[in-house]
């Protein structure tokens, strides 16, 4: 496939963003990013909004002109009918690729809806492909990038390294501090069953200060710690994921559990029982029967596992679109 022009739809959920991305780089064709802004009406159920810019900004609708792409690429419920509109405007020669569940209604206008396994969907229909976990950003290619560019900051810390990928509470699922206590608690104790370890830690919004304060005095010296909202240095996170010889991620998160299982080093996640909820633990029982991943039990392995390219997939499937 070449000179195909293709759109992403960009919305104000990180995640939905990140498998969009995802695919679209994994393609290899220019792409433009089509910021997406919703208006209350939204949140409507998408039966009503059809495919049609009803729910996004008139902002938004006047960027989405002609000359149509050949692909549009988006991601989540309320995207769907914004690229279904798409498609029906420029006379069906754009091809919509969508990822997770759009919504039961207009299901026929999708070329291919990218749905993981553990979301439990049992429709079984041509334009639907299965993966496991989530679309993401993360290649061999920049892995090797950032694990260059942050070598010299972490040339002083012994290794082993791992990295420890502290996501935190849900719209259901509380993270506490005392499961922050335990996680940390366990992390500490695979370090020293392994004869000591430096530690790469890095919080995210969801963490919460107590929590993270918690986690930073249940690990010990050596150690590199990066606050979520930290405006003085780049974000170390993908670093940490090149650099690091063991990975260690809470299971709250399903881009983090794939990002992390997207290299070669022992991932062990850590998701106590009932602080997940029931998606979220059929792909890390998805993940550990691959052996892509293990329960963070305080023991550490030495195995490596293939990686979990998840775009990479999905972007072959699209080239046999054609």
């Amino acid at each position: 496939m070449t000179d195909k022009k293709v759109w992403v739809l960009a919305d104000d959920r990180a995640g939905n963003v990140a498998q969009a991305l995802g695919v679209a780089e994994a393609l290899g064709e220019e792409f433009e990013v089509k910021n997406i802004r919703y208006t209350k009406w939204a949140a409507l159920p998408n039966l009503l909004r059809g495919a049609s810019p009803f729910g996004i900004t008139e902002e938004t609708a006047a960027e989405l002109v002609p000359p149509y792409p050949d692909y549009v690429i988006s991601a989540g419920r309320r995207s769907a009918p914004v690229a279904r509109w798409i498609k029906k405007r420029s006379q069906g020669k754009t091809k919509i690729i969508h990822m997770m569940y759009p919504g039961r209604f207009g299901l026929s206008d999708f070329d291919l809806i990218v749905l993981p396994y553990h979301d439990g969907c049992r429709l079984d229909r041509e334009n639907i492909m299965r993966v496991i976990g989530a679309p993401h950003r993360v290649t061999p290619e920049k892995l090797a990038a950032e694990k260059e560019k942050w070598a010299p900051v972490f040339e002083r810390l012994p290794r082993p390294m791992i990295a420890v990928i502290v996501g935190g509470a849900t719209k259901d699922k509380p993270f506490t501090v005392d499961m922050a206590k335990d996680f940390a608690s366990k992390v500490k104790k695979m370090a020293e069953n392994m004869g000591g370890a430096s530690f790469l830690v890095t919080t995210s919004r969801r963490t919460g200060r107590e929590q993270e304060q918690a986690i930073r005095d249940g690990l010990c010296e050596p150690m590199f710690f990066y606050e979520w909202g930290n405006k003085e240095m780049d974000n170390p996170y993908f670093g940490f994921l090149a650099s690091a010889d063991h990975i260690v991620v809470t299971g709250d998160s399903v881009s983090m559990c794939s990002e992390a299982c997207a290299t070669e080093v022992p991932v062990y996640i850590y998701a106590p029982a009932g602080s997940v909820g029931k998606k979220h633990a059929l792909l890390h029982q998805e993940l550990y029967e691959k052996g892509l991943a293990r329960p963070l039990d305080g023991q550490a392995v030495s195995e490596t596992h293939p990686r979990l390219m998840v775009a990479k997939t999905v972007a072959e499937r699209i080239r046999a679109l054609g």
